[in-house]
């Protein structure tokens, strides 16, 4: 059905047009490859970090996507705080998120959900570029943030959701005849929409595409898009596939001893409610201390990770380690996604009590400070800044400003190409319709069936936008489609009453007719 991830890995740059993009995600997770993805379209340009298989960061030259932008749009931070902190952050030389966690502007946990979500969105919007062009790059400094991302949900919503129609219809085909059922085994840790469950359960019949859709009812849209993602992810497959490796489980289960019948199996144990301290979950403090940390921990050695000096003795280095361990301790924490990052700070905090405390690692450890050191005074530039996008933030606003200004001065043919830039750093509904309506000044006689399909579709995306019927209505009314466009007219106007141009153009519709 698809290719080995070996097979996918092989080539290391090509074109998502061949190589979709959630082929590349799938491949990267089974073969925990840490590297870096390189995507370029156009002028946008993306660089998605994976470690052991998880994208783990994503550098971006659109400006929405940049954290600042994204916490405004997202009415987290005001426009004016967020310029303020900018320049604070440029002049000083220090990151953002540090900067807006110090002036108390957003809270470490806060924060650290706001980064999983915008990494998220980064990723999502990848899925549309079906035309770009991609590079592996292995030899990569690995990024100092925390934030990781679960691939197979990362998979199973951008194919559900953003990637295009087309795209998953060509690289995916089958014959009506061929079966589907679930695969033994794979659960792949996914979270499930109502809808996915519901096509999910259907499989256990095992039925063919056109039974998958009667027993659903979802249309042929929904039902490819969701069987695509998951048998990508081999949470399902074709019968036989599903056979096989049912059997390779079989097979493998015969091997192990089988347990003596006469001894019959205890039932668990409840494990006693607990005592004492209680759990620090709901203390914001403690809880913004423990992800503040976690988020740093990666970027420290040693000893900056327990916070002592490099002439630490036996004795305050195992208080300091103590002292974190304790703060930090897993059993303070009830929450998996809490609990999961105290564990990773008490493996780190252990992981640098024992290189301190062996005199070869300590020694090796100072030299590489005093390296560092010396590398910060020269201008050798790192391997991360060989590798960094060059190219300026590109601003899907800037973009679509001056597409309206060419509209405005009749220059169609330029306000379709700044509209079109829009729309690819930023896909709009309203930067969509305004593209649609551009392409049919262009060339009228050409375009107008098409620039419809592209309005109808916005407007299936966003009933609500007022421009879209109005394009929607001038452009059928081009076309002859009298009723079309009077309808459309009369939306525009319920959504903008106080506009009486509408008004005008429906009375000239219906004369007209």
């Amino acid at each position: 059905m698809f290719p080995t991830p070996s097979q996918v890995l092989r080539q290391r740059e090509g074109v998502l047009a061949e190589t979709p993009f959630p082929l590349l995600l799938h491949a990267l997770m089974a073969e925990e490859r840490t590297c870096t993805l390189e995507l370029k379209v156009r002028q946008r340009e993306k660089r998605i970090v994976f470690e052991d298989g998880a994208p783990v960061a994503c550098q971006s030259n659109l400006l929405h996507e940049t954290l600042g932008k994204y916490l405004v749009e997202k009415g987290k931070l005001s426009e004016t705080d967020y310029q303020k902190a900018l320049a604070e952050s440029i002049s000083a030389e220090v990151p953002l998120s540090g900067l807006l966690v110090q002036k108390g502007l957003i809270s470490p946990f806060d924060l650290y959900k706001q980064l999983q979500a915008n990494l998220a969105h980064k990723l999502l919007d990848c899925f549309r570029w079906v035309d770009a062009k991609y590079r592996l790059i292995a030899d990569v400094e690995p990024p100092d943030a925390s934030v990781r991302t679960n691939t197979g949900q990362l998979i199973l919503t951008g194919v559900a959701n953003v990637m295009p129609f087309d795209a998953v219809a060509t690289h995916f085909t089958f014959t009506d005849e061929r079966r589907f059922g679930q695969m033994p085994g794979s659960e792949a840790g996914l979270k499930l929409s109502s809808k996915d469950a519901r096509l999910f359960q259907a499989l256990r019949l095992r039925p063919t595409f056109g039974e998958l859709m009667e027993r659903t009812g979802f249309d042929t849209e929904v039902v490819l898009r969701r069987l695509y993602a998951l048998c990508l992810l081999e949470v399902a497959g074709f019968v036989e596939d599903v056979d096989a490796k049912a059997a390779r489980l079989s097979a493998g289960k015969g091997t192990a001893p089988a347990a003596p019948a006469s001894e019959p199996v205890a039932p668990p144990v409840a494990a006693p409610a607990p005592q004492g301290t209680p759990f620090s979950d709901e203390d914001e403090a403690a809880r913004n201390a423990l992800v503040s940390a976690f988020m740093s921990h990666r970027s420290k050695d040693p000893f900056a990770l327990l916070d002592v000096p490099e002439d630490v003795q036996p004795v305050p280095l195992r208080k300091a380690f103590l002292a974190l361990a304790d703060r930090y301790a897993p059993l303070r924490f009830h929450t998996p996604e809490l609990r999961e990052k105290a564990e990773v700070l008490l493996a780190a905090h252990a992981k640098a009590f024992g290189a301190l405390s062996d005199a070869e690692q300590n020694l090796l450890w100072r030299k590489r400070r005093a390296a560092h050191r010396e590398k910060d005074r020269g201008t050798r530039p790192t391997t991360a800044e060989q590798f960094r996008i060059r190219t300026d933030l590109l601003d899907a606003t800037t973009q679509f400003d001056e597409a309206k200004r060419r509209l405005a001065a009749r220059n169609h043919a330029g306000a379709f190409e700044y509209f079109e830039y829009a729309c690819d750093i930023d896909p709009k509904p309203l930067y969509q319709a305004y593209r649609a309506y551009a392409r049919y000044l262009m060339k009228p006689e050409a375009h107008g069936r098409l620039a419809q399909q592209e309005l109808q579709e916005v407007l299936r995306q966003e009933p609500t936008l007022e421009e879209g019927w109005a394009f929607l209505g001038e452009v059928a009314q081009g076309e002859g489609q009298w009723g079309q466009a009077e309808d459309a007219f009369r939306k525009a106007f319920k959504l903008n009453p106080k506009n009486r141009r509408y008004v005008e153009l429906i009375q000239e519709i219906v004369r007209r007719r």
